[in-house]
């Protein structure tokens, strides 16, 4: 039942079977069909508008603000905030292929991976198991715990020391579905177990852009990362860091 409000503020019920003879079927058709795309156009936009675990960031391209106050440096698939105090690094493999992005704060990083994910599904959770039995069964530790960006991870991870063996380092796996993709974080270091540290990491990944693109992927296929034009592919293998340059990357949102 539906209610009809009246002059003096009062309610009356109404029956909607009431109104059915003033519409011929027809008419009725094209106004429901029209009804329907109104809410799925609402719902639309208040999906773009309230993504997810990412209200306030990791940013989709299409939703990213626009300000030059907060330059990042674009490496295809992901945009990357240089916060002050820290630095931009990037793994390269074997094959000279950029694999990661690595945020460094001192003696804490932030490491960052971006995938392909379904259009209408997550892949977080699904992950996050696979993560956390692997560590295990690897003699590390992992237990779910919530963070600011939802269900993450809490784990120690097995890491060999030049000298000291192998010890059990505490790690943080953060992960965000987004439209399309997914975002993997890994905090290491103190940031790993020192809210204090853990902060300015937490604000450099809510910051981070990732460009999904609209070519056809496999899911958890990694997105492309790729060194700007100034920079020199260097030895497989090792990190490169990355500086802004002197007026910081240009930010295009689009929609």
């Amino acid at each position: 039942m539906f209610g009809r409000r009246k002059k003096d503020g009062e309610t009356s019920e109404v029956d909607p079977e009431s109104f059915e003879d003033d519409l011929d079927p027809t008419d009725r058709a094209a106004e429901d069909a029209m009804l329907l795309a109104e809410l799925d156009t609402q719902q639309l936009q208040q999906a773009r508008l309230e993504p997810p675990n990412r209200p306030r960031g990791p940013w989709d391209l299409a939703d990213a603000p626009q300000d030059p106050e907060r330059p990042r440096i674009e490496l295809g698939g992901l945009h990357v905030p240089v916060p002050e105090d820290a630095e931009v690094r990037v793994d390269v493999s074997p094959e000279g292929e950029v694999v990661a992005a690595t945020l460094v704060f001192g003696e804490s990083a932030l490491q960052l991976n971006a995938f392909a994910a379904p259009r209408s599904t997550g892949i977080w959770e699904e992950v996050r198991t696979e993560i956390r039995d692997a560590l295990r069964e690897g003699g590390g530790r992992a237990e779910e715990a919530e963070g600011p960006f939802g269900t993450e991870l809490q784990a120690g991870v097995p890491t060999e020391v030049e000298g000291g063996g192998v010890v059990i380092a505490p790690a943080r796996f953060l992960g965000v579905d987004g439209p399309r993709w997914f975002l993997r974080g890994l905090v290491t270091g103190p940031a790993a177990v020192d809210p204090d540290q853990a902060g300015p990491v937490e604000a450099a990944l809510r910051d981070v852009v990732v460009v999904r693109g609209s070519d056809p992927m496999a899911v958890r296929d990694p997105l492309a990362l790729v060194l700007p034009k100034e920079v020199q592919i260097p030895q497989p293998g090792d990190p490169v860091g990355l500086e802004l340059p002197e007026r910081g990357p240009e930010i295009t949102e689009t929609r």
